[in-house]
């Protein structure tokens, strides 16, 4: 297992077929392109690869709050199907909270689904908290 940044376009469109099971974006092109402007905000995209394959990803950003302080925050979090219950989801969460404490973070954060109760239970014994309720309201 290998987890790394996705810079480049080919490293980024890679990350699709992971992705794609979390967000729903029509081809890799548009994965690409919607990274592209996220990055432009602080994006990043992480990796992890078992041989060639890309079996968990990771988007996220480091930002500053008056409530939290210096954090990374997860916008996307996904195994592969068929990779899951391999270690691979913990795996990446684990580098995410080691890259988050190598940049001075003194948190990490995400938001999910309130459907994802498989999710949740995988949060939960990593460690995860739920600390509030997301609301939003369509415009």
């Amino acid at each position: 297992m290998k987890i790394e940044l996705a810079e480049s376009d080919d490293e980024i469109r890679m990350a699709f077929d992971a992705m794609r099971h979390l967000r729903n974006l029509p081809n890799p092109q548009a994965f690409l392109d919607r990274v592209r402007q996220l990055q432009q905000d602080g994006y990043l995209l992480a990796t992890l690869r078992d041989g060639g394959n890309v079996v968990a990803v990771a988007g996220f950003r480091i930002a500053e709050k008056l409530a939290w302080g210096r954090h990374l925050y997860v916008d996307d979090l996904v195994t592969a199907p068929a990779s899951r219950s391999k270690g691979n989801g913990k795996a990446l969460l684990s580098w995410l909270c080691d890259y988050a404490r190598s940049r001075e973070c003194t948190q990490l954060h995400l938001d999910s689904g309130v459907q994802r109760l498989d999710t949740h239970r995988f949060y939960r014994r990593e460690g995860l908290e739920a600390a509030s309720v997301h609301f939003k309201k369509e415009l």
